[in-house]
């Protein structure tokens, strides 16, 4: 499954401005980087991939809708899978999109 081009037009609009992003094609979806590091990614399983604080991950969790992202069978630590009813307001999607954003720019460049 492709990456929904609708979602990533709503990443760039909430994420325009802020300093040091760029856009990657990776995990079969659009990531947007602060400084090189990932924030958020239009999933190519649909919904986000988000980054976040590992220390917030429990707080988030709770969240429907919202789990921990798993590789081969294993949770991740500080990423999450935020679906799109999730997201389907903007203002729900800034409040995701601000996680992974905070978190990546406290991240020194890469």
């Amino acid at each position: 499954m492709a990456y929904d081009e609708e979602l990533a037009d709503r990443l760039r609009e909430v994420l325009q401005g802020e300093t040091g992003l760029s856009e990657k094609r990776m995990f079969g979806g659009l990531a947007f980087l602060i400084n090189g590091n990932m924030a958020v990614a239009a999933s190519g399983q649909g919904g986000l991939l988000l980054r976040i604080d590992p220390s917030q991950a429990e707080s988030l969790v709770d969240h429907q809708h919202v789990l921990r992202f798993e590789m081969r069978g294993r949770e991740m630590d500080g990423w999450l899978r935020v679906d799109s009813e999730a997201v389907e307001t903007d203002d729900a999607l800034r409040g995701w999109v601000g996680h992974g954003v905070s978190y990546a720019g406290s991240l020194p460049p890469k």
